[in-house]
């Protein structure tokens, strides 16, 4: 697997010419967050966990969900096992309300269309993502699909960006000018690891300051299409 030194930030819109681009899911592709909110909402209620404000509710959506309730919860180890399972079951009855972003799914099939390979990296759990993507008709414009495993032992973003970085170079891909997009810093921080710049989405989920370290911001799908020509 080869990797490259950090490319420096673009000016305006300055076309990146990528040879791969990594994706998030959730907050990027797919507007996720209604979803995973209401049922982290109904979990906290049914386990008696004080309601959280639907600001602190976003805060969930991007990291590895059992870290988020112990970071932002304080659930303990213990008890853990037994949030996670709860909320599973309700976030699966209702993931596939999510609609895909206007817009992503034509730009997905572009690149595409384009010969751009693309890998899906997401914290989300790898069965789940598959099934999310198949269902809105994109798995198949993707070279490789990565996630986190089952028992999210391996869901740190840098862990999923190596398996995506991975299984593109296996398929012999190009990584001289990989591009990671996402809408958090964990999708900034992961790809960073690996010296890819990253363009952080704002129809997503960023908290103020997340864009720290991302080499371009875009507001609308519009501008992230035209850093990627």
């Amino acid at each position: 697997m080869t990797l490259h030194a950090p490319t420096p930030a673009p000016t305006a819109l300055q076309p990146m010419r990528p040879t791969a681009v990594l994706l998030d899911l959730d907050g990027t592709i797919s507007d996720s967050g209604p979803v995973i909110t209401a049922s982290i909402a109904e979990t906290l209620a049914h386990f008696g966990y004080p309601a959280q404000t639907p600001e602190e509710l976003l805060r969930f959506v991007g990291p590895p969900i059992r870290d988020g309730f112990r970071t932002f919860v304080g659930v303990p180890e213990d008890e853990l096992d037994a949030v996670v399972s709860d909320y599973r079951d309700r976030y699966n009855d209702r993931m596939l309300q999510a609609p895909v972003f206007p817009g992503m799914a034509d730009l997905v099939r572009e690149l595409h269309a384009r010969g751009v390979p693309l890998a899906l990296a997401t914290s989300k759990r790898q069965s789940l993502a598959v099934v999310i993507l198949r269902d809105a008709g994109l798995a198949e414009y993707f070279t490789v699909m990565c996630g986190a495993s089952e028992d999210e032992s391996r869901a740190v973003k840098a862990d999923i960006v190596a398996d995506a970085l991975a299984g593109l170079s296996d398929a012999g891909v190009d990584l001289g000018r990989a591009v990671m997009v996402g809408d958090r810093h964990h999708d900034v921080d992961g790809a960073g690891i690996y010296g890819l710049p990253t363009i952080l989405v704002r129809w997503g989920y960023a908290r103020p300051g997340e864009e720290d370290g991302a080499h371009a911001v875009v507001h609308e799908v519009s501008e992230l299409a035209q850093l990627l020509s």
